[in-house]
């Protein structure tokens, strides 16, 4: 019986781009051929804007609103500004960007978008930035914050990678919380809005 090959030739370290490219069910919970892959990106990061890191907030208490624009363009609004410091500067995360890893799952979506824009504010001040994958083509820029705090991430998917999947238009049926949250009490919501048929938008709410 022949041994595996352990060497450190033969070990290859991936960037975490790459890392979810080439294995997207490590991140998503199916593989690329999937025709479900871009709901679940869709669902990923939502739940972890409803769930987040608990140094960004306590579980079910963020107010999250996703907007589908078409079957491969979505955006994800909450009222969390956990990539600023207490200065107003921006804290910067994977490769320079505004999408830290407090933000994993976003960045994992931008990691399979052809295109990504990620703004946050917080006390006045607000900054933005695009992407190509999870990579930055500009340098946070300032802009015209609105009130309060809130991080905002809109993706284009990336249509050579996805094919012929897109986001279910069965939005009721889709899955905020994830097969670990056991406990569904808090003051957040979520608002899902498919925006499609212009003529005849649909609104999901759940809490």
């Amino acid at each position: 019986m022949t041994e595996p090959d352990y060497s450190l030739a033969k070990i290859r370290v991936l960037e975490f781009d790459d890392s979810v490219r080439e294995r997207p069910g490590m991140y998503f919970g199916v593989g690329r051929d999937d025709p479900r892959l871009a709901t679940r990106v869709l669902c990923a990061v939502v739940g972890h804007a409803f769930h987040p890191a608990t140094i960004v907030a306590a579980s079910h208490t963020p107010d999250v609103v996703a907007e589908i624009n078409a079957d491969l363009i979505f955006s994800v609004t909450d009222d969390q500004a956990d990539v600023l410091t207490g200065r107003g500067m921006p804290k910067l995360g994977y490769h320079g960007s505004l999408l830290t890893s407090e933000r994993w799952s976003s960045a994992a979506a931008a990691a399979v978008s052809s295109q990504t824009t990620v703004e946050v504010w917080r006390h006045g001040h607000g900054f933005r930035q695009r992407l190509v994958g999870l990579r930055p083509v500009e340098p946070p820029a300032e802009f015209s914050a609105p009130a309060g705090a809130g991080t905002r991430v809109a993706f284009v998917l990336d249509p050579a990678y996805f094919g012929s999947a897109a986001i279910t238009t069965d939005i009721a049926s889709l899955d905020v919380h994830g097969p670990d949250c056991t406990n569904t009490n808090g003051s957040g919501k979520v608002v899902i809005r498919d925006r499609r048929e212009r003529s005849r938008p649909n609104e999901y709410r759940c809490a």
